[in-house]
């Protein structure tokens, strides 16, 4: 039953993410996640010669806290699939070291912490839609994303991802929005698929 793959799925994604795996553990954990589970964003014909994601070598560099200052507002974000529109609430703006970076909450049922981002390595060294540093709805807890004391978050660039709309037409994803669209490069994470 597909409904409970897709359970599945997010269950062992969060698991993955709350796991004590260093990154290279959590890398191959996620090859292996993307190889083999039925709901794997990969496209059926590719799982069987799937050697495994590309990634940015590990960056200490790419570790940064950043204080977060207040946010409000709405915005509404196409998926361009059949979730259509989305209303997202601005949480606040992280001011780090490649621009600032605005943190929203997903306004659906549940909600969720969500931080897309698209960088200068985006169209053509990663995924040309931009990246994603978290999306609690997915499980991608404590990774990419920590909530510090005194209003920082830590953010780790090192955990970047591609949205599942990047390995596969059938899925459709929300991109970042253009005020979550830094001009540096970010050399770390999740490299394009293709």
């Amino acid at each position: 039953m597909e409904d409970l793959d897709v359970q599945d799925w997010r269950e062992r994604v969060a698991r993955l993410y709350l796991s004590d795996l260093d990154l290279a553990g959590f890398r191959a954990a996620r090859d292996e996640l993307f190889r083999n589970h039925p709901s794997s964003p990969l496209p059926a014909a590719d799982r069987p010669g799937f050697t495994g994601l590309r990634w940015f070598p590990p960056d200490p560099a790419a570790v940064v806290d950043a204080p977060l200052r207040p946010a409000s507002g709405t915005e509404t974000i196409d998926t361009g699939g059949p979730d259509g529109v989305v209303r997202y609430r601005r949480v606040a703006v992280a001011e780090t070291t490649w621009g600032p970076l605005t943190l929203w909450w997903i306004e659906a049922y549940g909600g969720g912490l969500f931080l897309p981002l698209r960088d200068a390595t985006c169209g053509a060294e990663a995924y040309g839609g931009g990246r994603y540093l978290t999306d609690t709805v997915k499980g991608t807890f404590g990774r990419g994303l920590t909530v510090l004391p005194g209003n920082r978050v830590r953010l780790d660039a090192n955990y970047l991802y591609n949205p599942s709309c990047a390995y596969d037409d059938r899925w459709a994803c929300p991109l970042a929005p253009p005020e979550n669209r830094v001009d540096v490069p970010i050399r770390a994470g999740e490299q394009s698929y293709h």
